[in-house]
């Protein structure tokens, strides 16, 4: 740690009061450190009854495990070694044009088990599936959760990864990379919309996003622990610069799709009482680029899919001209 950045914490230290110190050095650690994060409590709070769904899921994730094909492996920017399984869809008359699907999972979750249900509509419509584990997740190294600040930029190395993996297909314009996330993948995405993404991109879907990991942590004390939470989340700050090399308040969904280019379809469930329907509303506004938005009727956080599956897909399959 240098001399200002520690001189900085010295000086909020002596001006914030001791609980509020307490709790926010707590919410980092249950948080951010991937040792302490817990999945029972993130599907606590998420207000789904799981189990409803608990078959269906498994039977998807049976189904992939059978389809697998390919495990691979990059380094990120910090160096850190990411996983991913690749999947090979149906083939479909496309006019040889490669079309593959990039799903990102969302907190304490894993890339096969978050999104098998998308994989599987993927590759029934004849695209190649990626599923990465978010740095901090699953098979993947890392002591801190990115909550989609660092993951952005893991996921533009995979988008490298694959461009360099078909060379062929991308030099010729026959390539195409298609962004989809949930939760914490759905801003993942949305912030990756504010990078200079190379042309094989060519749309991006969003479901359940936060506007940015700042806002969601601040209803989350207010709402659930009755905490204010201004000198709670200046301390959680200044603690995850020090250790995990960001801050909440430097990453947002919100402003990262002002600087979007693709398509981008914002999916959300009316009756989410943890990550708003009011974000998902934010965060469409102030896209810039050729944009949808659809919005489940009663499906709490990351349900909307299990919810009301063939709304669901039938606008996947409008958004993607399938």
């Amino acid at each position: 740690m240098n001399k200002k950045l520690g001189f900085m914490i010295a000086s909020v230290l002596t001006a914030v009061p001791a609980a509020n110190i307490t709790a926010g050095i707590c919410l980092f650690n249950t948080a951010v450190a991937r040792s302490k994060a817990s999945l029972e409590q993130t599907q606590g709070m998420s207000g789904v009854n799981w189990g409803a769904y608990a078959e269906r899921i498994g039977d998807m994730e049976i189904a992939l495990s059978e389809t697998r094909t390919d495990e691979f492996y990059i380094r990120s920017r910090d160096g850190l070694r990411l996983y991913g399984q690749y999947f090979k869809g149906e083939d479909k008359e496309n006019g040889r044009v490669k079309r593959i699907a990039i799903c990102f999972h969302g907190y304490t979750g894993f890339g096969g088990g978050n999104n098998s249900a998308a994989a599987e509509f993927f590759l029934k419509n004849g695209f190649d599936v990626l599923l990465p584990d978010a740095r901090a997740h699953g098979q993947s190294e890392g002591e801190y959760i990115g909550f989609g600040c660092l993951d952005r930029y893991d996921g533009l190395e995979w988008i490298k990864f694959l461009q360099n993996k078909y060379r062929m297909e991308d030099r010729e314009g026959r390539l195409e990379i298609y962004l989809y996330g949930v939760s914490m993948g759905g801003a993942t995405v949305c912030m990756m919309s504010g990078l200079d993404l190379p042309g094989c991109v060519k749309a991006i879907i969003s479901d359940c996003a936060f506007t940015s990991p700042e806002a969601m942590f601040e209803l989350v004390l207010k709402n659930k622990y009755h905490l204010p939470p201004a000198p709670v989340m200046m301390v959680a700050n200044l603690v995850c610069q020090k250790y995990a090399g960001y801050t909440f308040n430097k990453c947002s969904s919100a402003k990262a799709v002002r600087r979007a280019k693709v398509p981008m379809l914002f999916i959300h469930g009316s009756g989410d009482t943890f990550i708003p329907e009011s974000m998902c509303h934010t965060i469409y506004e102030n896209c810039a680029s050729e944009k949808d938005i659809l919005i489940i009727d009663g499906a709490v956080h990351a349900e909307s899919y299990y919810k009301d599956r063939e709304t669901y897909e039938n606008k996947l399959r409008e958004f993607l001209k399938l």
